[in-house]
């Protein structure tokens, strides 16, 4: 039996996700005809639980250096011509009410289903043929056309654009797809590893999994990275805001260490025992932190007795420790847990300024499946919009 000939599309974008969403808009609303294909039943599904359902959509300190990649400048073309205050501007021409909650992060005031909403309009405004539950078969490339067979339907285009994300949070519909797809056309992929994503212990560490639900703030650190906010105790190991920004940096095999008292001074201790010599260790850890977790530190330390009677090279110790407690991480939660996916279709291989591969004509790559990773709070999201318009500037 005969195939149809393919509809007559300039661009076709592969997944409906924050990226694919906008990029079809933008590109739409220029005047090209875009096919955008999603192989869930409805587009958006990761905007919807992100943010707890609120969708943190961007952060006002969106700038390069708060992104992972190999080429630590790929992603400062695409933030700096399209900003956060951009963004905003549409969110305020739909009427969204949003807040700042903290660090930059905005949410919107009531459900994430109006992010989804949002950026369907604008789909709609760009006449974007949009396919949801539209399987992908296959994808091609010959006589300057991109094919696509999807959902039994073909379609032909001479752009194609990658928006499939990455694996994290596969109960989503999360899947490699964007990296078997880039090896197809002779792209690197950096090796995708699970990212802003809670840490696992064992082993000696894991006396610390019966402070599951215990949270405090800290300082937690990777090398020379770190992130004061706050750390939870799991019933695993180690989450919180804190831990899933340093997990980003984190690699298999390596020690994170942890401050719990960011607010004290390195003598503190010392200077505790000349203000206050009968004071315990006990006391003032109770003082400072959740009890549970006060008591299980102090437990680790072994100082017993009045500050006063203990010698000054061990209080020096026990600060230290406090300030700098290392932990051994054996793995992480994986992608099931990973808000996000770090590495991915290596930035070598695009323009900075299209996202356009540079030996592939007419291929672009967007989103979370190029190597580029932001922080947590809201910097992915606006790297999704940001790349989504400097390819839709090209399409």
């Amino acid at each position: 039996m005969a195939q149809p000939n393919p509809a007559p599309f300039d661009a076709i974008v592969l997944g409906a996700g924050a990226a694919g969403m906008m990029c079809a808009a933008l590109a739409g609303q220029r005047g090209r005809r875009v096919a955008l294909i999603e192989h869930g039943e409805e587009p958006g599904r990761k905007i919807l639980i992100s943010g707890g359902g609120r969708c943190n959509f961007t952060n006002l300190e969106a700038a390069g250096d708060r992104y992972l990649s190999q080429n630590p400048h790929f992603a400062k073309s695409a933030l700096s011509r399209y900003t956060p205050q951009d963004f905003l501007a549409l969110v305020e021409r739909h009427g969204i009410a949003w807040h700042e909650k903290t660090l930059g992060q905005l949410f919107c005031d009531g459900s994430a289903r109006q992010i989804v909403a949002m950026l369907l309009a604008e789909c709609a405004k760009g006449e974007v043929a949009l396919a949801c539950g539209a399987a992908i078969a296959d994808v091609g490339h010959g006589d300057g056309l991109f094919r696509v067979t999807a959902g039994g339907r073909a379609y032909a285009a001479p752009s194609l654009v990658i928006a499939t994300g990455g694996p994290a949070i596969p109960r989503m519909g999360a899947t490699g797809f964007a990296y078997d797809l880039a090896r197809q056309f002779g792209l690197k992929v950096v090796q995708p590893r699970p990212a802003l994503v809670p840490l696992t212990l064992s082993g000696e560490e894991a006396l610390f999994q019966s402070l599951s639900g215990v949270s405090t703030e800290v300082i937690a650190r990777s090398g020379r990275i770190s992130f004061r906010e706050a750390a939870l105790f799991t019933h695993r190991g180690l989450s919180g805001p804190a831990i899933l920004q340093i997990s980003s940096y984190w690699r298999h095999g390596e020690q994170i260490g942890i401050d719990y008292l960011p607010d004290q001074a390195a003598d503190w201790l010392l200077a505790a025992k000349r203000v206050t010599p009968r004071a315990t260790l006990r006391r003032l850890l109770r003082d400072a932190l959740p009890e549970r977790l006060a008591d299980t530190l102090y437990d680790q330390i072994g100082l017993d007795g009045d500050l006063g009677n203990l010698p000054d090279r061990a209080l020096t110790a026990a600060q230290a420790r406090l300030a700098d407690w290392r932990f051994t991480p054996n793995g992480s939660e994986g992608y099931a847990k990973a808000e996000v996916t770090a590495g991915g279709i290596s930035t070598a291989d695009l323009s900075s300024r299209t996202m356009e591969a540079r030996r592939v004509p007419g291929l672009y790559a967007i989103g979370e499946a190029v190597d580029v990773t932001g922080w947590l709070g809201g910097y992915n999201f606006q790297w999704a919009w940001a790349s989504a318009w400097a390819a839709a500037q090209a399409l």
